[in-house]
């Protein structure tokens, strides 16, 4: 058993709307060894292991379910059983994950073994160490037919523990996790920019960042006060506030003396104190007192050590966010209470019984330890590890009250006098800090500090919300969602307008024609493109950035407010998408490209991936109508609307959709040309004349006709008055520095050149039939390539699509071959276009594209067209513009237009299809079968 190949999705994709781990998993010869096979003693082992399994549903949906299919009839196999151990050892360690789906590959013993995880290194974990379980779990028998290398000194419960405390290193922690689920109960949008506490909360220019519980909104100078203990004391023992004597020291002896000019008891603390680290109280001695200063010393970063007054009281933390008092707990030592029968060490034990505890972070409460500090608190008691303690006698194994070394909390919100409330919420306004936590003594919170004392020991900046949130006894408290609510008071945006646009062919330009309409209108806009990250019209970052990365370098930008996400297949296959969801989406087409690549073989499958981007929009989905394969998708979007595009003004669904009033947008015939028009609620909007795009090429260029027709559609989608779509569109061309290797025309040469980064058999089509349509004084002329990694089929399709269009070839290949051999894609084309009965004399092979380019520019004519399917589209642009040539002899070739198809409702709607009418229009009804465990 191993893994084969593994997926970490970081956002929807097409397992799940949210981020899951897919392992590929070879079961080897355990395919032949389902879970009833290998036995009862493996399968109440691995209950044993992890008792955690019997509240899993399965498929059954009730507890106990995933234990009945683990028993019943032949059992489960392993790569199932897999995928529970995964979900219930992330479970373990705090992360609250359920799903989980295990699907084979098509391939014999191979499973797609899916599961949702918290954090990325936390979830591969958990698979790895469910493998490793497994497989040490097996009978030996078994162990000795697979091929695997085990450990023998594997030992379960230090492996669990090892790797629950490395998962609390990794995941949130209290605080921070509780501030990221009161987001999401607002529906307020997160991305960790960290590995550790860092969270952005809101996109774009709405963001917000907290680090654990300091926020954006934090000032500096407050977190700097509240960091000296020294500077804090001064500040509010000037406002009349309650607060002990105080000292600073620099050595044991200073400590000494300092105790005695204040007066037994004491406490020693480090200048930069928290979390109770480096504290020691109740300090009577000089001895004492010189061992507390070496403990402070070796938990500080300064120089200076804190001694003050001891006082006495009940340890209280009061909260305080936005200048109001939020929560107010009793914070009591770890201890143990004897019962006249057990040593300490054995009552410790009976506590960390308690299911509320765990290790570190894990669950509400600490495990107590019997370490140094408790050894000597245990040595001042004059008792030892071995000691009865008569029945109801309480000893404190800790000086402080903090929960991380296994101290317990009350909630007292709601008894706190008023007195003390005012108390904590001045001192915290005489700080700065907009979130801080007063710790507080006192024998009664419910009385008047003014009446029976008490004292303000500490101000802590990023105070911890653990106590708040998880009382041990008491209400819990919403206390993170108070500072949500102060980062983003009711009515205010979190979440910037995203774009999200995907397809076979034309994503890129119909990318930059909606950024550029968007721009026009006044928005700061950030695109990702496969040319790169744009904010605001300027690169930021070059290359294909069409997946959840670059996503994320958007969202993150502080002055974007709108965004445009070109999504690619690439990224969908391989990570998922980088956003939970969009406003509007759009699937431009679906046809063949990169077929036969990580499991996707047909367009059927392609088009599953690419359903994927439209199933996030929450508005609108947009859909070619004109393409069966988008069509589809419509039933499986939950949009509020459905907005189809057609080049058809009678396609027969689109008007069923239009008559009940669906939005969509037509391309009307004329008698000036071509009206993209928008319909929408029965409204009749013309917006454009196709011919006065100047990057339709006078409208003959109807692929970017389409592209225009699905930016004007998301515009309007997203408010834009039709005007500024006009003239968005109006001003947009595809020049190299608009759209580079999108249909760029040079024509200060004597012959007209275009530029184009078609590479799949649609877009070739498409950029064939533009040929067609252009008047051309002279030849065509075609340099064409196709990607190695393409199907033998791809190539051949694409030969018979430019076989007898053009008057000339040459046949290049990409400067990456991707495995093929050095001239063997131009060869193959070569091959093809002669099958196709293409003279050999209208052929030219020239592998490397800078000679080819170089060659078919030198051998074009005056009025010649010459298209360039180019794959470095900048190298080629330069060789373009700066070719110098004589003119040549005009040669005369008339134009080759061929009429669209008509499009009737019979030929969207397959053999036992039927349509859907409802508020959202006229659709498709899906056809899905799918299952879950």
């Amino acid at each position: 058993m191993k893994i084969v190949s593994t997926n970490v999705f970081v956002g929807p994709n097409v397992w799940a709307s949210f981020p899951v781990i897919r392992h590929v998993v070879d079961l080897g010869v355990l395919e032949e060894w389902p879970s009833v096979k290998l036995g009862t003693e493996f399968i109440d082992g691995l209950i044993n292991a992890l008792p955690g399994l019997e509240e899993h549903g399965c498929s059954y949906r009730e507890p106990g379910g995933f234990i009945r299919r683990l028993r019943e009839d032949e059992g489960t196999w392993m790569g199932h059983i897999m995928e529970h151990c995964a979900l219930e050892i992330q479970g373990v360690a705090g992360t609250d994950v359920s799903f989980g789906r295990t699907r084979g590959t098509g391939d014999p013993g191979q499973y797609n073994m899916v599961y949702a995880y918290g954090q990325r290194d936390v979830g591969l974990a958990a698979g790895q160490l469910a493998m490793r379980l497994l497989m040490h779990l097996l009978p030996a028998p078994v162990k000795s037919q697979v091929d695997y290398e085990f450990d023998d000194a594997f030992d379960w419960e230090d492996e669990l523990r090892s790797y629950v405390l490395s998962a609390q290193r990794r995941e949130f922690g209290p605080s921070t996790g509780s501030l990221v689920k009161a987001a999401e109960e607002r529906d307020i949008p997160w991305i960790r920019l960290n590995n550790y506490s860092l969270v952005q909360f809101g996109h774009g220019k709405y963001q917000q960042r907290i680090q654990a519980t300091i926020t954006s909104e934090t000032r500096h100078i407050a977190v700097e006060l509240s960091c000296d203990k020294e500077d804090t004391h001064n500040l509010l023992n000037d406002l009349g506030l309650p607060v002990p004597h105080q000292r600073m020291v620099y050595s044991a002896q200073e400590a000494v003396r300092a105790a005695k000019s204040i007066g037994h008891p004491v406490v020693v603390k480090p200048l930069d104190a928290n979390h109770g680290r480096g504290v020691s109280i109740d300090l009577n001695t000089d001895e004492e007192v010189s061992t507390a200063f070496d403990e402070a010393k070796a938990h500080s970063k300064s120089r200076s050590i804190l001694v003050e007054s001891f006082v006495t009281g009940f340890d209280h933390r009061m909260l305080v966010v936005n200048n109001e008092l939020v929560a107010v707990a009793k914070r009591v030592p770890g201890h143990v209470i004897g019962d006249g029968k057990q040593t300490i060490a054995e009552l410790v034990e009976e506590v960390n019984t308690d299911p509320r505890r765990g290790i570190g972070h894990e669950k509400v409460l600490t495990n107590l330890e019997l370490d140094n500090q408790a050894m000597r608190l245990m040595a001042d008691a004059g008792v030892t590890r071995e000691t009865v303690l008569p029945k109801d006698e309480q000893l404190f194994l800790r000086d402080t009250a903090n929960l991380s070394t296994g101290g317990t909390a009350i909630d007292m919100t709601d008894v706190v006098h008023p007195d003390n409330r005012d108390m904590a919420e001045r001192a915290i306004k005489a700080l700065g800090l907009d979130v801080g936590g007063v710790d507080f003594l006192i024998d009664d919170i419910t009385q008047s500090y003014k009446d029976i004392g008490g004292a303000i020991v500490e101000v802590n900046a990023a105070p911890g919300f653990r106590m708040h949130v998880a009382p041990s006894e008491g209400t819990p408290r919403d206390v993170s969602g108070k500072v949500i609510d102060m980062l983003f008071p009711i009515g205010t945006e979190a979440r910037i307008p995203i774009a999200a646009i995907t397809g076979t062919n034309g994503k890129t330009t119909t990318s930059r024609m909606l950024a550029h309409i968007m721009k026009t209108s006044g928005k700061h806009v950030g695109m990702t493109s496969t040319d790169g990250v744009y904010v605001d019209g300027k690169l930021s970052v070059k290359g294909d950035m069409t997946g959840p990365k670059s996503a994320q370098i958007v969202l993150r930008d502080p002055s974007v407010d709108f965004a445009v996400m070109e999504t690619a297949r690439g990224g969908l296959v391989r990570s998922g998408l980088g956003y939970q969801r969009s406003n509007v989406a759009a699937c431009l087409n679906v046809t063949a490209d990169h077929l036969g690549l990580r499991g996707i073989n047909t367009v059927e499958e392609l088009a599953v991936v690419k359903r994927v981007v439209v199933e996030t929009a929450t508005e609108t989905a947009v859909l070619n109508a004109d393409d069966i394969n988008c069509l589809r998708m419509a039933d499986f979007c939950q949009a509020k609307s459905i907005c189809y595009i057609t080049m058809n003004s009678e396609h027969a669904l689109v008007k069923e959709h239009i008559r009940s009033g669906g939005m969509a947008v037509a391309l009307e015939k004329g008698m000036n040309g071509d009206m993209i028009t928008i319909y929408h609620h029965g409204l009749h909007m013309p917006v454009l004349w196709s011919h006065l795009i100047p990057a339709a090429m006078e409208g003959k260029a109807l692929f970017n006709v389409q592209n225009a027709m699905f930016a004007a559609a998301m515009a309007y989608c997203f408010g834009v008055d039709l005007d500024n779509i006009r003239h968005g569109l109006r001003t947009f061309d595809t020049s190299f520095f608009q759209a580079p290797g999108r249909t760029n025309v040079f024509e200060e040469h004597p012959f007209k050149v275009i530029l184009d980064y078609a590479h799949n058999p649609a877009a070739v089509n498409a950029i064939t039939d533009l040929a067609s349509r252009m008047d051309v004084a002279g030849r065509r002329l075609l340099v064409v390539a196709v990607p190695g990694d393409r199907r033998d089929e791809d190539v051949a399709e694409i030969a018979r699509t430019i076989a007898g269009k053009f008057d000339h070839f040459v046949c290049r290949a990409d400067d990456n071959r991707r495995g093929r051999g050095d001239d063997e894609i131009p060869q193959m084309l070569r091959q093809n276009l002669l099958d196709n009965g293409v003279p050999d004399d209208a052929i030219t092979v020239i592998p490397g594209e800078t000679q080819a380019v170089d060659h078919a520019l030198n051998m074009a004519a005056e009025g010649d067209l010459l298209i360039i399917l180019g794959d470095d589209s900048a190298r080629c642009w330069k060789q373009i513009i700066y070719f110098h040539n004589d003119a040549k002899p005009e040669q005369t070739v008339s134009a080759r237009v061929e009429e669209p198809e008509a499009f009737e409702l019979s030929a969207v709607m397959g053999e036992g299809e039927t349509l859907i009418r409802d508020e959202r229009g006229v659709r498709l009804a899906r056809n899905t079968d799918e299952d879950g465990d």
